[in-house]
């Protein structure tokens, strides 16, 4: 991913809690990981990428905005990750053996893996996203995983909003041509030299004063805006590669 700005070097978050593994499990994740990390390097390497803003970022060459708190579903994280893969972005995943091999893949493609879930680890890890943001580095939420259900938003970017003070926004990303897995997010997988079109939703701040009743309301919004850009996003990935959607160099 290009930026205008410099790069910032992500700062680790510290280790919070040591998961052991067995002999099996520490060969599966070393498989696993690379063969994630070599798939996602292989096949987004030939996908072609254009950006669409609801509104428009303060850089018009940028391909992300930070600090910012972007959300997006579960079944888009093969084309995300190589979209996002130079940003340094901080991303929460599971304690489980699957967020492992997850967090694994996405560290050697240059994202941060902070240990956490919404069922495990949640306060933990927001603390250290919101470590992130303050060191200006953008932070992404899987937001209907790690298990599901599919399609629905989970609280925590709004959290990290109010407790941040920084905005958050959602974004999709549709894919012309793909493989769709029959699990529970029915993850896509994109075959070679696929249009994809991201879609960016409008920004929104969670005021630190948020009551829980406005904190539903920003609870909705955010789901309504995940909604909003899969919906343009779907709509409109085949006009990729056209005057109103050019290629970007991902």
């Amino acid at each position: 991913m290009s930026s205008s700005s410099a790069a910032v070097e992500p700062e680790r978050p510290p280790v919070l809690e040591t998961r052991r593994f067995t002999l099996r499990q520490r060969i599966l994740l070393w498989l696993i990981s690379w063969a994630g990390y070599l798939a996602i390097s292989l096949i987004g390497s030939t996908l072609r990428y254009s950006i669409s803003w609801e509104e428009l970022p303060s850089s018009p060459d940028a391909t992300y905005e930070k600090p910012v708190i972007y959300s997006f579903w579960h079944r888009t994280v093969f084309a995300g990750a190589w979209l996002w893969r130079k940003a340094g972005a901080a991303v929460m995943v599971s304690r489980s053996f699957d967020g492992e091999y997850i967090a694994r893949t996405i560290e050697k493609l240059g994202f941060v893996a902070v240990r956490g879930s919404s069922s495990r680890g949640g306060a933990s890890a927001l603390l250290g996203l919101k470590g992130q943001l303050e060191r200006g580095i953008p932070v992404v939420f899987t937001i209907d995983g790690p298990r599901g259900p599919k399609y629905v938003a989970k609280l925590g970017p709004v959290l990290l909003s109010r407790a941040s003070a920084l905005p958050m926004a959602a974004f999709y990303v549709a894919l012309s041509d793909a493989w769709v897995l029959k699990t529970w997010d029915e993850l896509m997988i994109p075959k070679p030299f696929s249009k994809a079109l991201v879609r960016f939703s409008a920004k929104v701040q969670v005021p630190a004063d948020a009551d829980d009743a406005r904190m539903t309301e920003f609870h909705r919004q955010l789901q309504a805006a995940l909604e909003r850009v899969t919906r343009f996003a779907e709509e409109n990935v085949a006009r990729v590669g056209s005057p109103e959607f050019p290629f970007i160099e991902s």
